[in-house]
């Protein structure tokens, strides 16, 4: 299928300062501080990766926000990156677990680091994705997400919906089987996962809704209807995972919150293409204002 696992990014400069987070359930992620070095002053940004993409690849865009004012934390979810413990086939990891308490810990992290009262999400994929599985919602000012959406099958053009299919409900399920992990690497979907990331990643694309199945059964947990952060997506017309489809029912989820989706088009930047993950690159640094731009509340579709 379309290859959307990242080119390796050297690690950035000195600025970047390694973190502990301890979560709710004692496991501990590893991230990177960055302090605002510039800029007019804004609110810190929890800077959340896509499944499937360690922190590294993020950390030039987190040096580049931090130069316009903005104190940033990015870091790796449980069983990826430096936040996996151990073996990978050994991880217990699971997605539901990286929004009810990886997130979490690092949203409060921030807040203590920084002071703030509230701090902006920009989360990728899906990092922007999970908000309703964070019983500490309100202390987050906006969220922005960059190529967020449900990957809701159904949502996707025929062709890349019979790959995606293919690869998260009968390839990567059958490898963790054999392997005890998610083999994602070898269907072109990001880094290699927990087994239990993997499954759940497969079940909430083929159900829609996303995260709202992670708390079918525990009502109590789901904070999708009382969501009241303002949000905004923004995605390339050339996302095959990210249509305006698959966007539409993520934005669903949270009926409550002012909501507003961007299509950008990659000509408009004098790109050739943009897709799911080509956001951060440093090839890609015409679509880093736009960004910015979102999280100020200042963005606009381009002319």
């Amino acid at each position: 299928m379309t290859d959307t696992k990242p080119r390796p990014t050297p690690s950035t400069d000195s600025a970047a300062q390694q973190v502990e987070i301890t979560c709710a359930d004692g496991v501990r992620l590893h991230g990177h501080f960055l302090r605002a070095t510039g800029g007019v002053p804004g609110l810190p940004v929890l800077l959340c990766p896509a499944t499937g993409v360690k922190q590294h690849f993020y950390l030039r865009f987190a040096t580049w926000l931090a130069a316009q004012g903005h104190d940033v934390l990015v870091f790796d979810y449980r069983g990826i990156g430096l936040s996996l413990q151990g073996r990978l086939r050994d991880s217990k990891a699971t997605l539901q677990e990286w929004g009810q308490l990886d997130q979490v810990a690092a949203l409060d992290w921030l807040l203590r680091r920084s002071g703030s009262e509230q701090v902006l999400l920009l989360g990728h994929s899906a990092g922007g994705q999970m908000m309703g599985l964070m019983p500490n919602h309100p202390r987050i000012a906006r969220l922005v997400g960059v190529s967020a959406s449900t990957g809701w099958f159904r949502g996707m053009r025929m062709g890349f919906r019979v790959k995606a299919h293919l690869g998260l409900r009968c390839i990567v399920p059958l490898g963790t089987l054999i392997m005890g992990y998610g083999p994602c690497a070898a269907v072109g979907l990001g880094e290699n996962l927990p087994s239990g990331v993997a499954r759940q990643w497969g079940q909430w694309c083929a159900a829609g809704g996303y995260a709202t199945n992670a708390t079918r059964s525990q009502p109590e947990q789901d904070f999708h209807a009382d969501v009241r952060t303002p949000i905004t997506v923004l995605h390339a017309s050339d996302d095959d995972i990210a249509t305006p489809a698959t966007v539409a029912d993520l934005l669903r989820t949270f009926p409550a919150a002012p909501k507003q989706a961007l299509r950008i088009k990659p000509a408009d930047y004098r790109l050739k293409q943009i897709g799911h993950i080509d956001w951060f690159r440093t090839s890609h640094q015409a679509l880093w204002p736009l960004v910015a731009a979102a999280l100020r509340d200042t963005a606009s579709t381009p002319s």
